[in-house]
């Protein structure tokens, strides 16, 4: 048991934002972004509403939605703040990267508040984090302004909306150390 929770421990002070520029031009398999997806499943969900919906890009559809991410950044961002960088930035991690996960939520307002059904969604990207980093896939969730705008592109019902997005790819990046503060400094015990 305690190899066990030692492995588990190592995974999640493991787990970093690895950035599409990092990424190899390695695909990933199917069946390893599948088992990414799955993990994302068993999070946490009050009243098992399971809110989390997922659209996978990959090949010319990660394209596509590169594109049309720097169309949104362009048509809703003023002529005057617009960068042709930031426009360049965006169609350029889409090609970085093996595939895009859009992460949606299905919010269910009539059984639990947007906040739970929220949380639940963080929970499964982080299930789906730590068993990239477990597979050594390097992933990070992204959350563009441009999201509140992609409903009719990613064909969403009416009650779904778009949370972010989830950039993977395979990498060669060196582990970093986590910069925390000491749990200590954020925790208060109440004994009586």
């Amino acid at each position: 048991m305690e190899e066990e929770i030692t492995v588990l421990t190592n995974i999640i002070q493991r787990r970093r934002s690895i950035f599409p520029v990092s990424y190899t031009k390695e695909e990933i398999p199917v069946a390893i972004i599948k088992q990414i997806l799955e993990s994302a499943n068993y999070a946490p969900t009050h009243k098992l509403t399971e809110p989390w919906r997922f659209i996978v890009f990959r090949n010319e559809g990660k394209l596509k939605l590169g594109q049309e991410l720097a169309r949104l950044y362009k048509e809703t961002t003023p002529a005057h703040q617009f960068l042709q960088k930031k426009y360049d930035s965006i169609i350029e991690k889409a090609q970085q990267s093996s595939c895009i996960i859009t992460l949606n939520a299905q919010l269910n307002s009539d059984k639990v508040p947007e906040w739970e059904e929220l949380a639940a969604l963080a929970c499964a990207v982080q299930n789906m984090a730590l068993t990239a980093e477990a597979l050594k896939v390097g992933a990070y969730w992204s959350s563009p302004g441009m999201i509140a705008d992609l409903k009719d592109y990613l064909n969403l019902g009416n009650t779904e909306k778009c949370f972010g997005l989830f950039y993977m790819g395979y990498h060669n990046e060196e582990p970093r150390a986590a910069k925390r503060g000491a749990i200590e400094e954020k925790i208060k015990w109440v004994e009586s």
